[in-house]
């Protein structure tokens, strides 16, 4: 979980990379490093520590800013700790290739000691190191020939990034289920993990799938299979700007999103919407019959994408009465699932990239599933092998823990099961304008919620210093005390657990003292009461309680002064609106703990490895 970037033209090619690390450094932070060709010569800056430290290390060496060809590379850890040496780019013996690597590549300890018997000498611990070796191995005066044989004899996923001072006019790029994109300039191209790296310089894309190697020289582009033989490939314009992934003012880019969720869901709105019942949908590639022929539904995800899966399935149950199953992604491949040409897998990411997510639809595709994705990245990995795309034009979301992709997946989510009970003729016209009616009414609610954070600010100065958190909720807010419970663990590294709150007497009640807080999620709702029985042991228990509630419920007061009040809203949508105080709380007691928000340790925004 990586992120590469490199650089071929005219111009100098240091500040380029430094500038694309940095809008990569959420793909990974512990390490960073760059290669640059100066006359003739492959010259490395890499250390520890995040881009600024490695921005302070090539300060005063200016031997690195006379060159117009270099790769550079963030690293979030896998094989090998975060030091100096294990830091990208690595190099052969000889120092004459260097290579920047996103992925795992499975098999390297084999590789490694096959090179080893033949005379090459390692220097780290990582994985990627090979890599360097094997195009050493195999080169015979083609850089692009000898990326194709060495990436024959690796297992498992690679986005890769490869300079020889050997052609210095050459850049060379490989992917196998790790991103890259190909920036397409005037006089100069890029590679790149992830968009915004290098939208500032070009908005023109072409997308590499797997088993691809581009070979990128300062005026031209060419793409080779597997083979080596030559691919067209179609270039894409990007819609949206370099100021989209900027912070605009923010301390933090995860407040920044947290505030964009009103904008996100109004343009799904107005993008999905058509007059007063009328639900678009474009993308979704199925008939009415293959919706009619639908036997059950799995979803896939991780994470956040997996909360809002839970959502889904209320929501689809609820509507379309078809039997539906959330899965992780990560465990889908190893239960022995039953699919069938019947089944519908529905797959939930925000990047398109997740490792886990794609390996699983990957496998429900081959027992002969159809496959509709909810992605918020054009041209990703995932929605290339979808039959059907749904996108949440969230725009570009950077900070590791997500909030407004969860929101715009919620409300794809319930466009969709709205969409589908439609189509099977189980929605009667009058319930569907109700709903689209009261769906259009979120956006203003939710920021009524942000209008009053300062409130969820001062509760959480009083709050941060708790060990630990408990989250509550039932029913269709059963996700959503898991997602805050996330949200809260992520930023802030306090334990926290989410439980439906029905279970909390079947073990969890052991936990309740006056050192752990509990967030119950009590909105008016059918399950209300159930709610208020579970508040009343956990008071009986001297538990902490913090309650998120529908405005002008006052006899909540009778249990806690602390007391989150968001506007009233239909149950059904009530999940929506209660997780964006879930998302403040964690937030302001993450910044009282001094804590790194947009980049928590050990994480990476997305998880290109199994």
């Amino acid at each position: 979980m990586c992120g590469i970037v490199g650089y071929i033209g005219k111009r100098p090619a240091l500040p380029i990379l430094l500038d694309g690390l940095r809008q990569l450094e959420y793909r990974g932070y512990d390490s960073a490093g760059v290669s640059v060709m100066t006359t003739g010569k492959i010259r490395i800056a890499k250390r520890s520590g995040k881009i600024k430290d490695l921005v302070d290390l090539v300060k005063g060496r200016d031997y690195l800013k006379n060159s117009s060809l270099g790769i550079g590379h963030s690293r979030w850890a896998t094989h090998g700790s975060p030091t100096n040496v294990n830091a990208h780019p690595h190099t052969d013996c000889s120092g004459n290739f260097a290579v920047v690597h996103n992925g795992i590549i499975e098999n390297f300890s084999d590789i490694k000691i096959e090179l080893i018997k033949e005379g090459h000498t390692f220097k780290s611990e990582t994985d990627t190191e090979v890599v360097a070796h094997l195009i050493e191995k195999y080169y015979k005066g083609s850089l692009e020939k000898a990326v194709l044989k060495a990436v024959r004899d690796m297992e498992g996923s690679f986005a890769l990034g490869v300079i020889s001072s050997n052609e210095p006019d050459k850049l060379v790029g490989a992917r196998r289920e790790s991103p890259l994109v190909v920036g397409v300039g005037k006089g100069e191209n890029f590679i790149a993990s992830d968009i915004p790296a290098i939208l500032k310089y070009t908005k023109k894309v072409m997308y590499i799938d797997d088993g691809e190697i581009v070979l990128l020289r300062k005026d031209r582009v060419k793409v080779l299979d597997s083979t080596g033989k030559e691919k067209k490939k179609k270039i894409d314009t990007i819609k949206w700007t370099v100021s989209s992934a900027q912070k605009s003012g923010y301390p933090h880019f995860m407040l920044k999103e947290i505030h964009e969720q009103p904008r996100v869901l109004r343009q799904i709105i107005s993008s999905r919407l058509k007059g007063a019942s009328g639900i678009l949908l474009d993308g979704i590639n199925l008939s009415d019959r293959d919706i009619k022929n639908i036997s059950n539904i799995i979803v896939l995800a991780c994470g956040t994408a997996y909360h809002a899966g839970c959502v889904g399935k209320y929501l689809i149950e609820k509507f379309c009465n078809i039997p539906v199953v959330v899965d992780f992604s990560s465990e889908f491949r190893y239960r022995g699932p039953i699919v069938s040409k019947n089944t519908l897998v529905i797959a939930i990411s925000q990047s398109g990239e997740t490792a886990d997510t794609l390996a699983a639809v990957k496998e429900a595709k081959k027992k002969g599933a159809k496959l509709l994705s909810i992605c918020n990245v054009v041209g990703s990995s995932l929605v290339r092998i979808s039959d059907g795309v749904l996108y949440t034009y969230a725009g570009p979301e950077i900070s590791v823990a997500s909030t407004k992709a969860y929101t715009a997946q919620l409300g794809i989510l319930y466009l969709l099961a709205f969409y589908i009970a439609e189509r099977k003729n189980l929605l009667k016209k009058e319930l569907r304008r109700y709903l689209l009616k009261e769906f259009k009414k979120i956006p203003k609610k939710l920021q009524e919620v942000l209008d009053e954070k300062s409130k969820i600010q001062k509760l959480a100065s009083r709050y941060y210093t708790f060990g630990s958190f408990l989250y509550l909720g039932r029913n269709l807010n059963y996700p959503t005390a898991l997602e805050g419970a996330l949200k809260l663990k992520e930023i802030s590294y306090i334990p926290a657990e989410g439980y439906a709150a029905g279970e909390m007497k079947h073990g969890p009640i052991a936990l309740i003292d006056e050192y752990r807080a509990v967030v119950c999620i009590v909105p008016e709702s059918k399950t209300y009461e159930k709610m208020i029985s579970n508040i009343q042991e956990i008071c009986a228990r001297k538990g902490k309680v913090i309650i998120v509630a529908s405005e002008e419920d006052r006899d909540i007061r009778r249990f806690t002064k602390e007391i989150i009040y968001i506007p009233k809203i239909n149950e059904l949508f009530s999940p929506i609106v209660t997780v964006l105080p879930l998302q403040l709380l964690a937030y302001y007691i993450a910044v009282k703990r001094g804590c790194d928000i947009d980049q928590p340790r050990n994480l990476a925004k997305s998880v290109t490895v199994e």
